[in-house]
Parts: C-alpha cells; structure tokens; sequence
C-alpha cells in the first residue's frame, strides 16, 4: 500500500469514527429531553449536528497539516467531549453553553497549533528556557494581587477584563515543552547525576513546587511531580531517581500534613469521611458530624455512585438536587462530573468511559515508542502521562482512592482553561504521531 492510500486510510477511518460520535452525542441529548421533558426536541439533533460540524472542520485540518497522525485520537476527544457536555447540559444548559463555547475556542486553537507546527515541530526546542520560565510566570499569576482569586481553598484563577481562567492548565504544556527539549540535550549527562547538569532542571521544577504549595494546590503540585519523575525515567532509564524523587514526595507530604491546614484537612477527610460524633466545622465555627461538613461533598459524591448501581439511573433520571432545588454535591460538573456520570450510567457506563481514557493513554505511549528522535520521544510521552495522571488524581479523589483534590477530568469537566488546553495536548501527539508514521 502506498502513502498515499495509507494516509486516505487513516482520516477516512478517523472521519468514519467522528460520524459514529456524532451519532451517539444525537443519542445522548435525546435521552437528556425524553428525561426532563417527556418528549423528543429537534434541539437534541442540533447538539450532534454542531458537534459533528465542529468535530469535522477539526478532521479537515488534520486531513491537510497531519495526514500520518493517529487516526484514533482526534475521534476518542470528541467522544469525551461530547459525553462531558451532554451531562454538563443535564445539570445545567447555561453551562452548557459556555463549555460548548469553550470546545470552538479549544478546536480552533487545535487547529492553529497544527497549521502553524506542521513543517516542523521541533522548533519547539529551541525555545526550551523560555517555556520553562513561562511555566513558572503561568503558576505565579493567581498569586499577583488584585487578578488572583481563591476558590474552595485553593489559590489557583486569574479574573481578568470579565474572564476567569486557571493558568496552572497551560503551565503544565510549557513545562512538558521544556522538560522533554531539556531532557533530550542532557538525557546522557543526566544519567551520571553531575550537579551542574541536574541544576537548571532542578531550579525549574522546585520554583514551580513552591508556587504550588503556596497555592494550596495539591493536585497540580502532585501531577508536576508525577510528569518530572516519570519524563526523567523515560530519559535516564534510573530508577533510583524515581525512588529517590517518591521517598522525597511522601517526606514532603507528612510534613505538609502536619504544618499545612489544607492538606491536614483533605487527609482526615480521606482517611474518615463519616464521624458519630459531632467534630470541629470550620465553616461554622460550631460543631458538625463530619459528613455534614467537610466531607459533604466526598459523602454525598460516593452515595451518587452507589445510587448507581449497575445499569445506572439513566442519562436525564440521576438525583442531584433535594426536593427544595438545593444542589446535593457542590462543583458536581466540575470536580464531582464523574460521580454524576457513574449515578447515571452505572458501573457499566463508568467503566467504559475509563476505558476510552486507558484507550487515550495507549495510542499517546505507542505514539512515543514510534516517534523516531528524543525530543518527539519524550514530549508525546510527557504529554501522555501528565493526561493519564491527571485522569487518575480525580477519580482516584472521587472514589476515594487518594485524598480528593480539585483538578479536572480531561476533556469531561466544566472548565474552559482545561479543554483549551487539553486540545493542545492533543495537537501535539498528533503532531509527533504524523512525524513518526512518515518516516517509517
């Protein structure tokens, strides 16, 4: 077969994928109107007629700026997506909107990426230092009197001109830019642990560990350190630094345990959930059964679960308000969407939207493992994990894994800055995918 059918072959299949999605979107938000309102709306069909449409211009410029890349990617996105604003729109359609607002701007941004790098990437590279310290400029920002606001603890938007935005989402690209170009030029002198080589690297990482922690920010703070632990395996091949770097990370954990409130507070919350006795609240200064107070959320996230089942309630049928309108999760499209989409789906459903996610994850490894050059290497491979990672500290959080943190399910939740910067995530596996996929 030649490269010409080769490629005809990948985006046929890719736009073939995308038709199926939009199919199933159609399908998702009739199930929404049939719940609520007792009847079939051609508003349904207009939901999946502007997804495909939108899902189809992304297809285009893939067809013309990466030709060879993966043509599985770009389809499992617009599933997640559609399936994320789908129940976004079931608990509530103001919402709805703005995220299918901020999908337009997230595929245009895709798409400007790919026209922009397609002849050459790696130019990238170049620009290493200046990613590195655009990260560090990203985290600091929330901290800048007068934009930066805190919100459930956590120090972590920026208001600006009527927009909020949460700069830590494309801090965590620059950083995976500048540590996969780094990397690759010191992977060798790395590997022998010399001071003057670590140094910079180590400068970079702890400068934004520190904004992290002054931001109450665990799950950032955790995901940037996953990302540097397993890039530098990926370049070096020692494990001693990853054992190093996790006995380092539960060091600094006990010890932000004992001295920081917030993370002493989502600990306990963690480790007990549900009290018989009434303990100290907070936020009323009096006292309060746990459940009541500061595991509300965690509590009321794992009885939607649980209200689940199987087979699920159905997509429209889920309980998340009381009998008198008040909502029973707070941040339930954001933090919480996952319980809300287990309540409704059911184990069956749960487990399969996890498996689109480990689909996801293994397409963006074999991608690394293709990709013929150190940089393509270790940035699709840094790109993959920090999107597997991420994926795993907010179920992990909402299932009671690991203590809950407030960071977003990839291209699922509510929240513009991570959809945004989700799509560049995904531009850029496509890009190392077509640059590897040619050269075979």
């Amino acid at each position: 077969m030649g490269a010409r059918e080769l490629n005809l072959g990948y985006r046929n299949r890719e736009l073939l994928y995308l038709a199926v999605v939009g199919v199933l979107t159609g399908i998702g938000f009739a199930s929404v109107y049939i719940a609520r309102q007792s009847l079939v709306s051609w508003g349904s069909l207009g939901y999946a007629v502007f997804f495909f449409a939108l899902y189809l211009a992304a297809h285009l410029v893939t067809r013309l700026t990466v030709p060879n890349a993966d043509p599985y990617l770009l389809p499992m996105a617009g599933l997640l997506t559609a399936i994320g604003v789908t129940e976004i729109y079931r608990l509530g359609a103001s919402d709805a909107f703005k995220q299918g607002l901020w999908i337009v701007v997230g595929v245009t941004l895709f798409a400007f990426a790919l026209w922009r790098l397609r002849r050459d990437y790696r130019i990238l590279e170049q620009y290493k230092y200046l990613f590195g310290i655009g990260a560090i400029a990203l985290l600091f920002l929330p901290r800048v009197p007068g934009i930066g606001t805190t919100v459930n603890g956590a120090r972590l938007w920026v208001h600006v001109a009527g927009f909020t935005f949460q700069p830590g989402e494309f801090s965590k690209i620059f950083l995976i830019v500048f540590l996969a170009a780094y990397l690759r030029e010191k992977r060798e002198l790395l590997a022998q642990a010399r001071l003057k080589d670590v140094g910079p690297l180590l400068v970079i990482w702890g400068a934004c560990m520190l904004v992290l922690v002054s931001s109450n920010d665990l799950g950032s703070g955790l995901l940037y350190f996953g990302i540097f632990l397993a890039m530098l395996y990926v370049a070096t091949a020692r494990l001693s630094f990853v054992f190093g770097g996790i006995v380092l990370f539960l060091a600094g954990g006990f010890v932000a345990y004992e001295k920081i409130p917030h993370v002493h507070e989502r600990v306990t919350i963690w480790l007990q959930p549900w009290t018989t006795q009434k303990v100290f609240c907070p936020s009323t200064g009096g006292l309060a059964l746990r459940q009541d107070c500061e595991s509300y959320q965690l509590v009321k996230s794992l009885y939607s679960i649980a209200n689940g089942g199987f087979g699920g309630t159905g997509l429209g049928k889920g309980t998340f308000t009381s009998t008198n309108g008040v909502q029973l999760i707070p941040y339930v499209n954001s933090d919480f969407i996952y319980s809300a989409l287990a309540q409704e789906l059911g184990l069956v459903g749960a487990a399969a939207l996890l498996l689109v996610f480990m689909l996801f994850v293994a397409r963006g490894m074999k991608i690394a493992l293709q990709a013929d050059d150190g940089f393509s290497k270790l940035l699709a491979a840094g790109l993959t994990f920090g999107f597997a990672l991420q994926t795993f500290i907010i179920v992990g959080g909402v299932l009671r894994i690991i203590p809950l943190t407030g960071i977003t399910l990839p291209f699922v939740s509510y929240g513009g800055s991570s959809v945004v910067a989700n799509f560049l995530l995904l531009a850029g596996l496509l890009l190392v995918s077509d640059r590897a996929n040619s050269s075979r």
